[in-house]
């Protein structure tokens, strides 16, 4: 992992990305020089681009490429989905550039060099991604690690380890005088020989780097002195809670303490931060609400058509600090959804869901009247999805932490909505709160952004909608 502006990126990712990014302007390039030199075609001047005009290209595909989820790893094994995203990233690319050859033509590629250019650029996509997936568990891109430690701290990353594509835990290791019960899978332990030293098992092993999951450090029960031969040999050592932090982009609640959150980086607050993500804020949700207001408009007709007024939404919530606000949603269920006065979570298939709100709901629309809410500072554009009155009272007696994701705005969309699928139980709020607690520490500008085009990936493909 390679950590940008606070957020961490797969290395893989990034060296997939930057291949992408020479192919797509070299392919301008292509189209370029062949609409130039094509019989009857003026010569004089960049009459068909430029640099400019193929780095603009370059730029808006590789947008379009990571809103198609193409670099999500869940995707890259499916061929056939990659196929399929492929070509619909490069007919959507496509689209959106002829559409914006009105709005901006000084940046847009003559329409005979943008045809070429984009036959160009998918065949050398896929030729780069099948060579890519081939090479890409070469070591340089999938560390060997090695934890240290059997006990109940290393569970979930046995499971998470199990779907993991950005490196490879060889192993387990229990430590002399730790509990010899182990909690993870007995074939995942490493048999040691009778004073093998830690150094040993890693050159034996290939291992790159060493994850500390020892819960009890005293009475020298953590080996210092050949954690350091280790780390002289190049060996990176990190503690637990930190790798989980970095290889899966959540914070385990069962890991952390108040000491790493005062000591560690992160959870960085500040007038400049909260400017920019304000700024962030009304620009995106002004340029959201121009490209949606047509959207919103026929919404509005088809549920009062459907099921009469009213057509939107209101319902308390809990944001910034623990204050409540009024939250703004097109109505999606029947008006006696909760006619008994108790709050309840959705359910796939929910009975109370109206033709008209079931089609919303699966494509977010439901969620556009929330744009008023952070014109209003109620809310930011991305954040931890703000939760009812009721239901935080309750979470917060059952979920340590869980207060915590209300020391930033609440969003419309965040990083647990991307990453974990529609939540309707207390486990589901944990998992939610492990990634909130990501994004309340490692919250910035790029992650907005990483976020923001990662929500097209949800919308266009319906994930974890209910």
């Amino acid at each position: 992992m390679i950590r940008l502006f606070s957020h961490y990126v797969p290395g893989r990712l990034i060296a997939l990305a930057g291949l992408e990014a020479m192919l797509l302007m070299f392919s301008a390039y292509v189209g370029i020089s062949l609409h130039l030199f094509a019989p009857g075609a003026e010569l004089s001047g960049f009459n068909a681009g430029g640099p400019p005009q193929a780095a603009a290209f370059a730029i808006g595909m590789l947008i379009v490429i990571t809103g198609m989820g193409l670099y999500q790893p869940e995707v890259w094994e499916d061929v056939q989905s990659v196929l399929v995203r492929l070509v619909a990233a490069f007919a959507l690319g496509y689209a959106v550039a002829r559409l914006m050859s009105h709005v901006a033509p000084s940046l847009q590629l003559a329409a005979d060099a943008l045809g070429t250019t984009m036959v160009v650029a998918l065949a050398g996509s896929v030729l780069i991604r099948a060579a890519f997936y081939k090479w890409s568990s070469a070591r340089a891109f999938k560390p060997r690690v090695l934890v240290l430690g059997t006990g109940s701290r290393v569970m979930q990353l046995a499971e998470l380890a199990e779907r993991n594509q950005n490196h490879e835990v060889v192993g387990f290791v229990s430590l002399a005088g730790q509990p010899a019960k182990h909690y993870v899978p007995s074939a995942r332990v490493l048999p040691t020989e009778p004073g093998e030293s830690l150094l040993s098992i890693a050159q034996k092993h290939k291992i790159d780097q060493l994850v500390i999951a020892v819960r009890d450090r005293r009475g020298g029960g953590l080996p210092i002195q050949q954690l350091m031969e280790c780390r002289l040999k190049g060996i990176k050592i990190t503690e637990l809670p930190t790798f989980i932090e970095r290889e899966y982009r959540q914070v385990l609640l069962e890991l952390i303490n108040p000491s790493w959150m005062v000591f560690g980086d992160g959870f960085r607050q500040g007038f400049f931060r909260t400017l920019v993500k304000r700024l962030f804020d009304l620009i995106a949700s002004g340029v959201l609400l121009l490209v949606a207001l047509p959207v919103m408009l026929v919404t509005m007709l088809c549920i009062y058509l459907e099921s009469g007024a009213p057509v939107f939404y209101r319902q308390r919530r809990v944001g910034l600090g623990g204050r409540e606000f009024t939250i703004y949603k097109f109505r999606s269920m029947n008006s006696d959804a909760e006619s008994d006065g108790t709050p309840c979570w959705a359910t796939a298939n929910d009975e109370r869901t109206t033709r008209v709100g079931r089609i919303i709901r699966k494509l977010r629309i439901d969620e556009l009247p929330q744009i008023i809410n952070v014109f209003k500072g109620e809310m930011s554009f991305i954040g931890p999805r703000p939760e009812r009155p009721f239901f935080v009272e309750q979470l917060e007696k059952q979920i340590p932490y869980y207060s915590l994701r209300h020391s930033v705005q609440p969003g419309i969309t965040g990083w647990s909505q991307v990453r974990y699928p529609y939540g309707a139980s207390v486990d589901d709020s944990i998992e939610k709160l492990q990634y909130d607690l990501y994004y309340v520490k490692n919250h910035g500008l790029f992650l907005d952004l990483m976020i923001l085009i990662d929500t097209v990936e949800v919308v266009l493909w319906g994930k974890g909608a209910r």
